[in-house]
């Protein structure tokens, strides 16, 4: 297999959403995914982009993606990339593909100046986790992330 890993474009927003549908039904929270092609687009590649997407191919065929987004360190006083989601289709788990993305990702934090690159994994994912201590990175065992979403979010909006 040769893959090539490439920034998606606007036409790629399909693609990007069948493995954002992927990335749910291996997580088993297909319920939570209210995403549909023009939020994405619009996320992406609107007048304010939010976060970026690259894609990994072999020959023409997308094989996963990683879509992530700048941070801030204010400790180390410079820009981070948050990955947000890394997905491998199942059928090419362990050829490298996964590693090709995070190195992808690694060249551009180092090239953009940025401070660390860091996401999150669910505690069940053994083989994930297990991966990425073989490239080195270590569990941030020290915080705990907390989210509003919903309701919640808009009350303390005060709407």
């Amino acid at each position: 297999m040769t893959i090539h890993i490439r920034s998606a474009t606007k036409e790629d927003v399909p693609i990007v959403a069948e493995l954002i549908r992927g990335l749910a039904r291996y997580e088993k929270l297909e319920n939570e995914v209210v995403m549909t092609e023009d939020l994405l687009a619009a996320g992406l590649f609107g007048e304010r982009p939010y976060a970026e997407v690259v894609l990994a191919v072999d020959e023409h065929r997308p094989v996963g993606f990683a879509l992530f987004f700048h941070n801030f360190s204010t400790f180390l006083g410079r820009p981070g990339i948050y990955l947000e989601d890394l997905f491998v289709v199942p059928e090419e788990r362990g050829s490298g593909v996964g590693r090709a993305l995070l190195e992808h990702l690694a060249r551009l934090a180092v090239n953009r100046g940025c401070g660390r690159l860091e996401w999150a994994v669910l505690d069940w994912n053994r083989d994930a986790i297990a991966f990425y201590e073989r490239l080195g990175a270590r569990p941030n065992s020290d915080w705990t992330v907390f989210r509003l979403t919903g309701e919640a979010l808009t009350t303390l909006a005060g709407q």
